[in-house]
């Protein structure tokens, strides 16, 4: 009824508008969109069939030969080596939502292709694409308007909304069993680094520390601090150490080598007794520094230039009951250090107990099959946060990742902006109805381009239907029913009965697409990637 309202309007302003009725894009700029539509479309339709809780899973196979089995549409659209200049810019767009809400990163994408087939439309019709871009532009502006009318606010305090929020955002993933684990788990986090004052929080310092071994439901949001690296137990060092004193070293324990490549030739063995009597003097001297300090764990930044410490310096080490941990990583480094209150050091002359960290205990213990070193009891601890994940094998426990990151995105988004809206398609159903009202009240070209827009929104909920195996046109057809009649919570619920396909309050989504009506939100630079593509040539 609203197209034909639409329909009816229209006609005569194109008519009168000489302009815009000779308008008409034959050759090369013609196919050139056209072109430009059809790549942007295709990497639409290829992840179009994961969206939703009933979507399909994608198995993808690497330039590396690396296998990744994933749903989430930010990490298959990575994995797409897209060539074309408008399929990368969607490939971008949903980087982009990845980045600002981590969640949505699949809806994102299959509306821009809704917009671009309802923007290749209105070009056949003889409009001009940038009668088209500017109306898509306004009717995502409204669009926003009605959102947030339509949104509930939301207090970081009330615990079940957060939880229902997480969960809502793991009910599409392939660990989606596992919700009622990892979305306490996800909150929990995100509270643990929030204040009365916060207006956002930074995902680094949240570590997920991945390990093979167990399931997904023993992963566990650890009191401390968790390291990826085992210790060094060549030597007979110990693994397990209580009062813990722990310094971070950004220096070698081996004997040092020239800049340039030397050969030094020794004929008398005397000479070299000499060397290595030299050369373990001055590794027992370091060690003796360190435990001068009273340092009692020692943590070794990997080495790119020799070996992070050699035998000699483990022997040495663990007669000075030291406990080592080798090989972490350059950006761990200041995670570490934030999280145990103590200063890396990059030469043995400033390695002082002020330099140190303090902790209850430090030990290496046995996780369901895997080994995992533990930092418990931190003393003054930094405000970060570390999640032991575990699974089965690599590509449950990358699933995992991914999952568990898309949770955390959606509680701070939450932070971010403390509103909740329903989802199951009720928010695209209710701002295509209020936009088709609201295209009455327009005159000429302008109704057309807003009645598309609008028609364009419904590709989630037909989506979400095609998916779940349901009629999209009879669900799609009784979701406006229920929304004229003022139920503008009803939306599509894939995982009852399929005879009870209509929700009300029941899966609670974060507003990650229209978060609000400056130009650097998702809304606004999705709609802003359409329009671009349409006027391209």
């Amino acid at each position: 009824m609203a197209a034909r309202a639409a329909n009816s309007i229209a006609p005569t302003a194109v008519g009168s508008s000489v302009a815009n009725s000779s308008f008409n894009d034959k050759g090369k700029p013609m196919e050139v969109r056209r072109s430009n539509m059809v790549a942007a479309k295709a990497i639409s339709d290829a992840v179009r069939t994961s969206l939703g809780p009933r979507g399909m899973d994608k198995m993808i196979q690497t330039s590396k030969g690396e296998v990744i089995i994933t749903n989430d549409g930010a990490t298959i659209l990575k994995s797409i080596q897209a060539l074309h200049p408008a399929a990368k810019m969607l490939v971008d767009l949903s980087a982009a939502q990845d980045v600002e809400a981590g969640d949505g990163t699949t809806s994102v994408v299959v509306l821009a292709g809704s917009l671009l087939g309802a923007a290749e439309k209105m070009l056949q019709k003889g409009l001009h694409p940038t009668i088209i871009a500017e109306s898509f532009l306004k009717a995502s502006t409204k669009a926003v308007e009605y959102l947030t009318e339509m949104s509930t606010p939301v207090n970081l305090n009330d615990r079940s909304s957060l939880l229902r929020a997480a969960t809502t955002s793991l009910q599409s993933k392939i660990v989606s069993q596992y919700s009622s684990t990892l979305a306490p788990i996800a909150v929990e986090a995100v509270l643990r680094l929030v204040t009365p004052t916060s207006s956002n929080v930074d995902l680094r310092d949240i570590r997920i520390v991945k390990k093979v071994g167990g399931t997904i439901e023993d992963t566990e949001l650890v009191d401390g601090v968790v390291l990826n690296q085992n210790v060094v137990t060549s030597a007979g060092g110990p693994t397990r150490i209580e009062k813990a004193k722990i310094g971070i070293i950004q220096f070698q324990l081996s004997a040092p080598k020239p800049d340039m490549d030397n050969t030094v030739v020794i004929n008398d063995y005397r000479q070299m007794d000499k060397v290595i009597k030299e050369g373990r003097q001055y590794l027992l001297n370091i060690c003796k520094k360190i435990k001068k300090a009273n340092c009692n764990v020692l943590l070794i930044q990997k080495s790119i230039l020799r070996d992070a410490v050699d035998d000699t310096s483990l022997t040495f080490l663990k007669r000075l009951n030291i406990l080592v941990i080798k090989d972490v990583e350059r950006d761990e480094i200041e995670f570490l250090s934030k999280s145990l209150s103590c200063k890396p050091v990059a030469d043995i002359e400033a390695f002082t107990e002020d330099k140190l960290g303090y902790a209850d205990l430090v030990e290496e213990a046995n996780h369901s099959g895997a080994k995992v070193v533990k930092i418990l009891g931190v003393k003054n601890p930094g405000r970060t946060v570390s999640i032991l994940a575990t699974g089965s094998n690599h590509l449950v426990l990358e699933e995992c990742e991914r999952s568990l990151h898309d949770a955390l995105c959606v509680v701070r988004c939450l932070v971010k902006k403390r509103a909740l809206i329903v989802g199951g398609g009720a928010p695209e159903i209710h701002v295509s109805r209020l936009l088709s009202q609201y295209a009455h009240s327009l005159k000429g070209m302008e109704a057309y381009c807003f009645q598309a827009y609008a028609d364009a929104l419904e590709v989630i909920p037909t989506t979400l239907a095609e998916n779940a195996g349901l009629n999209p046109i009879s669900i799609v057809t009784e979701l406006r029913n229920r929304h004229a009649l003022g139920e503008r919570n009803a939306g599509i619920n894939v995982r009852k009965v399929r005879r009870s396909f209509l929700m009300s309050d029941v899966l609670m989504l974060i507003l990650v697409c229209f978060a609000g009506v400056d130009l650097e939100h998702p809304g606004r630079r999705r709609c802003a990637t359409t329009a671009c593509i349409n006027k391209c040539y």
